[in-house]
C-alpha cells in the first residue's frame, strides 16, 4: 500500500501470509472490565474492526462476552472484526502456549484468532541474561506454528522483539513472524527495527504511540498539530500509519475514542514528517520496557 493512497478506517496491509490486517484499530490495555462494553460498542460504531488485546491484561473474558452480545445482535459477524491476543511470559515453552490459546479463546467465545503473538522475548522465573530465554522461544515458536496449521490463529507474530531477537527466529522457523509489535513513535523511532522489518516482509505495529501523553508538550508536536488543525493525538497516530505502521490507541473515553479514529481527512507533509522524525533525545525515549535487555 502507497502512504500517498487514500486511506480510512478500514484500510488494510497484507501480511507475509495472505491475511488482509486493519492498519488501525483498539488497544485493550489497562481497559477494566466494567467499561469493556461501552468501550467496544462505541469503537464498532464508529467504524474500528481491529482489537487488541492479551492474556497478559485480564480482561480477555469481558471482551469475549460483549462481542457475544455483538454477533447475536448482528451488530457484525465475527470475520469482519480482527482480533488479536498474545501469549505472557509465563505462557512460554511448547505445552504452555498451546494451552494459553486455548484458554484465550474459551475466554473470548472465539473458534480462532486473527493474530496471536509472543508478547515478550523473555520468559517468567528466567533472568533477561539467561540464554535459557533463547531455546524456550524457539520451544514457544514450534506451538506456535502448530497452532497456526490448526487454524486456531489465521497469523503469527512477536510483540517487543529486537532485530537480535528475529534474526535468531527467521534462523529456525518454519513459519515467518507475520507482525512485530513494538514500542514506536517519533521519540522512540527504531528506524533500523522498522528497515529491517520491512526487509523480512514483517509488518511492524505500534503500541505507546500516544507515548501515554507524557510527549504531549513538545513544541514540534504541537505547532505540527496546530498547523493541521488536529490534536497532538490524531497527529501521531497519522505519523504512524503514513509509514504503513498499524496503531491500536487504547482509551476508555468515547469521545476520544471517536477523536483518535479522525485521522483520515488529512494528510501530513513528507517535510513535516521529517521534522518528527527528528524529533526528541535523538528518538531514544521508551515510554514503556525495554526488551533491548533481553538474551
Amino acid at each position: 500500500m502507497s502512504v500517498k493512497q487514500v486511506l480510512n478506517i478500514a484500510s488494510k496491509i497484507k501480511l507475509n501470509n495472505g491475511v488482509m490486517m486493519p492498519l488501525f484499530g483498539l488497544g485493550c490495555y489497562q481497559v477494566q472490565s466494567e467499561d469493556m462494553e461501552k468501550v467496544i460498542r462505541t469503537s464498532i460504531d464508529n467504524g474500528y474492526i481491529l482489537i487488541d488485546t492479551a492474556s497478559a491484561y485480564r480482561n480477555e473474558e469481558a471482551i469475549g462476552n460483549v462481542l457475544e452480545k455483538i454477533f447475536k445482535e448482528g451488530k457484525v459477524k465475527r470475520e469482519d472484526l480482527f482480533i488479536t491476543t498474545k501469549a505472557g511470559t509465563g505462557e512460554h515453552g511448547y505445552d504452555n502456549a498451546i494451552t494459553a490459546l486455548n484458554d484465550s479463546l474459551k475466554k473470548l467465545k472465539l473458534d480462532y484468532v486473527d493474530l496471536y503473538l509472543i508478547h515478550w522475548p523473555g520468559v517468567k522465573g528466567l533472568k533477561p541474561e539467561d540464554e535459557a530465554n533463547s531455546k524456550t522461544r524457539k520451544e514457544t515458536w514450534k506451538a506456535f506454528e502448530k497452532l497456526y496449521e490448526e487454524k486456531k490463529c489465521r497469523s503469527i507474530g512477536v510483540s517487543n522483539y529486537t532485530i537480535k531477537h528475529l534474526e535468531e527466529l527467521l534462523s529456525h522457523c518454519n513459519i515467518k513472524p507475520t507482525v512485530n509489535q513494538v514500542e514506536f513513535h517519533p521519540f522512540l523511532y527504531q528506524k533500523e527495527l522498522y528497515e529491517f522489518c520491512k526487509k523480512n516482509d514483517i509488518v511492524l505495529e505500534a503500541y505507546a504511540s500516544l507515548t501515554r501523553g507524557k510527549k504531549f508538550d513538545d513544541e514540534v508536536i504541537g505547532e505540527a498539530a496546530k498547523s493541521l488543525g488536529k490534536t497532538r493525538a490524531q497527529l501521531l497516530l497519522r505519523w504512524a500509519i503514513q509509514k504503513n505502521i498499524v496503531v491500536i490507541p487504547k482509551s476508555s473515553n468515547p469521545e476520544r475514542i471517536i477523536e483518535n479514529a479522525n485521522i483520515f481527512d488529512f494528510e501530513i507533509s513528507d517535510a513535516t514528517m521529517e521534522k518528527l522524525d527528528c524529533v526528541g533525545d535523538n528518538n531514544q525515549t521508551r515510554i514503556c520496557w525495554d526488551p533491548t535487555i533481553v538474551s
